[in-house]
């Protein structure tokens, strides 16, 4: 099927344009910033989705539907394979259980066998933008014609009003499970695990104001907006869980050890000096990049995992964390869902070790689903760059809320861990638009 593509010149603002195209019609759609390119994808051509026993395909209205087994990674790159196009991109969401059907993690029973675990789609339509060009992707012609109307348009829109959100709640109950943890950790059962809680919001929230706005006030290293099947998320990730580009080089990105940001030039400074410094945000560091290349070696040549940028400090919003990259080539064989596998969950979002965290996350954290997933991008050529889903805001079935954790290890305090989930939440509460 051929999917025609044009080409012109825009120096409009790419924020402003693609919050223009979330809000012009499309049932289903992704929006994915990597960068300096962003991307909106409108309107399902094809879609798969996997749950802990089906993985299912439709295209243009025809399903198919049969079981699995063995690798869901290969289950969903199999799927997508089939598709009878010759060049897309796949967009969506991967939700934290995916981490129960990963085979060697012992967790395929935390998943509900009937909860959908993965949805992809190749849009109908697709958009991009540098800044400079616009291009657009689609086989109907009338679409495209829609599209470059949407983004020649010209108007002025009201700016957005965020609603005020408090983000101390559930705080006694987070403390609670944060010393448990730490009980657990000083018995050896475990070195670090990352606890979160939710904090609901008393009011529907307009998603597309929310990233327009939240964009302006976040660095995030992606960002996104998705509007998958009724669920809703948009956010502005600190870190990658993986990117594999299609000559198979990998990186990941582990951030770990926190500090608020934005608090004026002095003050920023000050906790900077102490990130770097403090035992135990460079200990739970530098175990995370360790566990980042022990996975890592799993799917690459050995002898090409290698760290960059070693506990540098990246400034994500209302935070600035200790950050590390690991990079390796894939071994022959391997493909970007293996590498994805093979990391995830990040481990900034799980533990170490992996097995033994993701058991006391399943005792002490409720039901996460996409928060600390991702948000994919795949393309036929075999490249994949996955977002690590925080700093979100979620919605489904009318209800919306907002989600942080924070790393516990031996020497974590509850009352320090709650203070760092309420920083984290300050790069997402002071921009929610209520609907």
């Amino acid at each position: 099927m051929t999917r025609h593509l044009e080409e012109f010149a825009s120096a409009a603002d790419p924020l402003t344009l693609v919050t223009r195209l979330a809000r012009a019609g499309f049932d289903d759609y992704v929006v994915y910033e990597r960068g300096g390119v962003w991307t909106f994808a409108g309107g399902a051509l094809a879609w798969v989705s996997l749950d802990a026993e089906r993985v299912r395909t439709s295209f243009r209205g025809e399903v198919t539907d049969r079981a699995w087994s063995g690798s869901p990674g290969g289950a969903v790159r199999s799927a997508l394979a089939g598709l009878p196009l010759e060049e897309w991109t796949a967009y969506g969401r991967v939700g934290f259980s995916f981490a129960g059907l990963v085979p060697g993690l012992g967790l395929r029973g935390a998943a509900s066998p009937s909860a959908e675990v993965v949805r992809l789609m190749v849009p109908r339509t697709e958009v991009r933008f540098d800044g400079s060009r616009v291009s657009i992707r689609g086989a109907d012609a009338a679409a495209r014609a829609r599209v470059r109307e949407v983004v020649e348009a010209s108007f002025e829109a009201d700016e957005p009003r965020p609603a005020v959100v408090d983000v101390r709640a559930d705080g006694e109950n987070y403390r609670e499970r944060v010393a448990q943890a730490v009980k657990e950790i000083r018995q050896r059962q475990y070195q670090k695990v990352i606890l979160s809680r939710t904090v609901r919001l008393p009011f529907a929230a307009d998603l597309v104001a929310t990233y327009q706005l939240g964009r302006r006030g976040n660095t995030p290293a992606r960002s996104f907006l998705v509007r998958l099947n009724g669920a809703e998320a948009a956010g502005f990730s600190p870190e990658i869980v993986v990117s594999v580009d299609a000559r198979g080089q990998v990186t990941t990105q582990p951030l770990a050890g926190t500090r608020a940001f934005g608090r004026g030039a002095e003050v920023d400074a000050a906790a900077r000096a102490e990130l770097e410094s403090d035992p135990k945000e460079v200990f739970e560091h530098a175990v995370s990049v360790r566990t980042a290349q022990e996975e890592m070696r799993r799917v690459c040549v050995p002898s090409s995992v290698r760290v960059g940028e070693f506990m540098g400090v990246k400034e994500r919003g209302s935070v600035q964390h200790l950050a590390s990259q690991v990079h390796g080539d894939l071994a022959d064989g391997r493909s970007a869902w293996d590498a994805l596998e093979a990391v995830f969950p990040a481990v900034t979002a799980s533990g170490i070790p992996k097995r033994e965290s993701l058991d006391a996350i399943t005792r002490m954290d409720t039901e996460r689903g996409l928060y600390s997933g991702a948000v994919v991008a795949a393309s036929h050529d075999g490249a994949l760059d996955a977002a690590l889903v925080l700093r979100a805001v979620y919605q489904e079935g009318g209800q919306a809320w907002l989600r942080a954790g924070a790393g516990i290890v031996a020497d974590s305090t509850p009352e320090r861990e709650f203070e760092e989930t309420c920083e984290k939440l300050g790069s997402v509460a002071p921009f929610v638009v209520p609907a």
